[in-house]
């Protein structure tokens, strides 16, 4: 994807894909790569709209010269989101342009100072104010903390084109499709819930407020920072964005359990066992010593049920236990059935502190807590099976 692609008569992709950054955020695990998004607006007045990782500005260059070549200008920056790698080719961009002006809220023009030192040539928007590119109107629409403090949408009357920022955008590197009619719908819908439920599901209601705010607009074509640009059905990502963030979730259940000598494990295929004899066939079993959080996280943000299971170490949880657990406090997932297991040698703890962890929360508790001493009984496997028929029912609202 070398080359500029036409989203509309005179609206282009300009955008990057990066396979080489490993660890996205110094957190979250990108396996095939994610894309930085800019796009480029080429009307009596031209308009990019957010750039690159700085480490991408040449290839961002090279595509607009490729539409507008050397000799006219880029008139206006507009920035939707100032996290480096959407602002990062900021710099260069303004020394190649050197009148561009660059349009953003108060919050947005505090940070570019802040980030760059930049300070003259500054546009300053309010909620609601519109840009006369010639044929094209463009509005814009405030949504702080969704994620950052500074973040906005700008909305092309005229296309129905919302360039909405990290807003329905997910990890992934475009691999040759832009659309989402070019490209597996499945994975990117999947790897957006990763990135929704990692960076944005704190935000969740400020989620809300900004599509109260977005309730007038006609939308008919989605572009975000990152990932596809949603052409053909943007009604899916924009109800999966509505659902994720009222905390809706499916029928299914989320096993975790962190086990040092198997006895844990030995629960857990357990619960897993009496969770199909409940019928349950969306189930996500995961050790957390070796499945990343970011993929636990997203399950749980998927899933009505999560059951935890753990080794008590230090009269704790097993550190990567309580590691989810912080991140699911941190992250304030609400409207969850919990089941809680677990094992302990000589002094327990991991269970009390997974109580605890249910009273912090207050997700529904689902009997029995089960706890074992060393090697589970046959009695205490037969209260893990009980755990998982119990979950089961109450996901499928079977409770007696």
């Amino acid at each position: 994807m070398n080359k500029p692609i036409q989203i509309s008569a005179k609206t282009w992709w300009v955008g990057v894909n990066d396979r080489e950054t490993d660890i996205f955020e110094a957190l979250w695990p990108l396996p095939k790569g994610i894309s930085y998004n800019a796009y480029l607006i080429d009307d009596e007045k031209v308009a990019l709209i957010d750039t690159v990782k700085n480490c991408y500005t040449p290839s961002l260059l090279d595509k607009i010269k490729a539409l507008i070549g050397t000799g006219k200008p880029v008139d206006y920056l507009i920035i939707n989101h100032m996290e480096p790698d959407h602002s990062g080719a900021i710099e260069i961009i303004a020394r190649m342009y050197p009148e561009i002006i660059i349009v953003g809220n108060a919050k947005t023009i505090e940070y570019l100072e802040g980030y760059y030192g930049i300070r003259r040539n500054v546009k300053v928007i309010n909620d609601g104010d519109t840009l006369d590119l010639g044929e094209h109107k463009l509005s814009f629409h405030l949504t702080p903390m969704v994620h950052w403090p500074e973040t906005m949408m700008t909305y092309a009357v005229r296309d129905k084109l919302l360039f909405s920022g990290d807003a329905f955008g997910g990890f992934g590197a475009l691999t040759g499709g832009l659309f989402d009619d070019e490209v597996n719908v499945d994975y990117y819908e999947d790897e957006t819930l990763r990135y929704y439920s990692n960076i944005v599901g704190k935000f969740s209601p400020m989620v809300q407020k900004a599509f109260d705010k977005l309730k007038g607009l006609d939308i008919k074509i989605i572009a975000a920072t990152h990932g596809p640009v949603w052409r053909t059905n943007p009604g899916l990502i924009i109800d999966q964005y509505d659902r994720w963030s009222r905390y809706e979730s499916e029928r299914g259940v989320v096993l975790a359990y962190a086990s040092m000598y198997g006895n844990t494990k030995q629960m857990a295929e357990a619960v897993s066992r009496g969770l199909v004899e409940g019928g349950i066939r969306g189930i996500r079993m995961h050790d957390v010593s070796r499945t990343h959080i970011s993929y636990m996280l997203k399950d749980c943000w998927r899933y009505q049920g999560i059951i935890l299971g753990s080794v008590t170490y230090d009269m704790n949880p097993l550190i990567t236990m309580k590691h989810l657990t912080d991140l699911l406090e941190a992250k304030q997932l609400k409207n969850r059935a919990l089941g809680i297991f677990g094992s302990y040698g000589w002094s327990g703890g991991g269970v009390k502190y997974l109580r605890q962890f249910a009273e912090r929360t207050r997700w529904d508790l689902v009997e029995p807590v089960v706890e074992a001493q060393q090697r589970p009984s046959t009695d205490v496997l037969e209260q893990c099976r009980q755990l998982g028929r119990n979950m089961a029912a109450k996901i499928s609202g079977n409770e007696h």
